[in-house]
């Protein structure tokens, strides 16, 4: 029987581990094909070790499949775009939705770090106003920027993992962008300068690794693989990176930059009032990951993002919705529950819930609640037109988990009363809207008196 090529062997494969479903990890050594498996009772261990190919199975903490150096670098590359192509018919998913995805699964793994270290900058920030424990400072300073001075190496292992390449290659490349070195490197007249290009610039350069490295594992000979591949990857595209990607990375974050600090403090009320009412449609469709790189964006170049406190404003808009329909539709004990269920999430900035569950089945509510979002947008960008913006040091959270994270030109004090303000316009709009508006011809507002 002649030997399958990758494809062959991986398309062969999947099934007799149990299919897409219960596949929850990937990942290879020199020899072996290492998966973590929801449930490995569903392996079919016999057919897989007859599969020519399958040099022999571990049982371990992953389950381990033997194909040999080479061959297993080729065969995890084809096994994780089999997986990637098989969950996406199974999600009926647009093209758009997966490349936004995909990007969002770039930058969400680190948001807990971004949390962590933006509380903690929060807190040193405060002491350093109040001029307590001078000791500390220092210390906190530390621990709650190391990681942002070094997100770029982050960013590029999550880029290759997630677009099959070798993480750690990943990795490799991206760290040129933020290696003190580069200052020493003159292209075309120009110095670079150490973080040029920021997050960007580490997705794309781990993005060209990860193509270079799947070139070099079609053309090199299973020989020489281990040899020549990572050290070909790491030299063409390190080579990329710093005599182009870093130049026009770097382009491309200033330009956000400058347009976010633009638009905010020339159109800060009309910007508020779009991006706080167009969010949550942008929520339903998933197309709101788009706007991970560009938060990550602002807080590697600028501290902070400007741009999610006027987004959160949303969920305000949907919290007072959902109270509005609470209070008039007191009948409807199914969707009462449902509403009590998820309005404390909905506080937290969790809005999935009440979209999905209370105002998004109802039609109306669900376009009222656009309406608080825009109102609480309009109050934080105003305050932004007068000099006042307001930023968050980190993503992630949102509603009234996002007060320890904020940050602004006045202080923690005034961006969390500007920012306290916005939530109290969004749930305050979001419910009049609503009450009045939003439930006339909606199941069940019969019930209730006509406005």
């Amino acid at each position: 029987m002649p030997t399958p090529t990758s494809a062959e062997l991986s398309a062969a494969i999947l099934p007799l581990v149990g299919g897409p479903a219960n596949v929850t990890s990937v990942a290879h050594c020199m020899t072996r094909l290492r998966l973590g498996l929801a449930d490995p009772g569903k392996v079919d261990g016999d057919a897989l070790r007859a599969l020519p190919g399958v040099l022999g199975v571990v049982e371990d903490d992953t389950y381990q499949i033997v194909l040999g150096p080479g061959a297993v670098a080729r065969a995890t590359a084809d096994f994780e775009a089999l997986l990637r192509k098989e969950t996406q018919k199974a999600r009926n998913a647009t093209p758009l939705k997966t490349a936004l995805r995909r990007v969002a699964n770039v930058f969400v793994p680190l948001i807990p770090a971004l949390i962590g270290c933006g509380v903690l900058a929060g807190l040193n920030g405060l002491l350093l106003n109040l001029g307590l424990l001078p000791g500390l400072t220092s210390a906190l300073a530390a621990i709650a920027t190391a990681f942002m001075s070094l997100i770029a190496v982050f960013v590029g292992h999550n880029t290759a993992k997630e677009f099959g390449g070798t993480p750690v290659l990943g990795g490799a490349v991206a760290a040129i962008v933020v290696y003190p070195g580069v200052a020493k490197v003159t292209a075309f007249g120009v110095t670079l300068a150490p973080g040029q290009g920021g997050v960007l610039g580490a997705l794309a350069a781990a993005l060209l690794g990860t193509y270079v490295e799947k070139w070099c594992r079609r053309w090199v000979p299973p020989t020489l693989d281990v040899l020549l591949t990572p050290t070909l990857t790491v030299l063409i595209s390190g080579l990329t990176t710093l005599y182009v990607l870093m130049y026009a990375a770097g382009a491309v974050s200033s330009a956000i930059g400058t347009a976010a600090n633009w638009l905010l403090e020339t159109t800060g009320a009309f910007a508020g009032l779009v991006l706080g009412g167009l969010f949550l449609p942008l929520v339903m469709l998933g197309l709101h990951q788009a706007l991970i790189p560009i938060h990550a964006t602002l807080i590697d170049q600028q501290g902070h993002t400007v741009l999610l406190p006027l987004l959160a404003m949303a969920g305000a808009g949907q919290v007072g919705a959902s109270v509005a329909v609470y209070v008039r539709l007191r009948h409807d004990s199914g969707l009462r529950t449902t509403i009590r269920s998820a309005l404390p999430a909905g506080l937290l900035g969790v809005g999935e819930p009440l979209i999905y569950g209370v105002s998004l089945p109802l039609g109306r509510p669900f376009l009222t609640a656009c309406a608080g979002g825009a109102a609480g947008g309009a109050f934080v960008g105003l305050f932004a037109m007068l000099g006042e913006q307001v930023g968050a040091t980190a993503i992630g959270p949102s509603g009234w988990a996002l007060f320890p994270l904020l940050a602004g030109d006045g202080g923690l004090g005034v961006a969390a009363a500007i920012y306290g303000g916005g939530l109290v316009t969004g749930y305050v709009v979001g419910f009049g809207a609503t009450y009045l508006f939003g439930l006339r011809g909606v199941t069940g507002a019969a019930r209730e008196p006509s406005v």
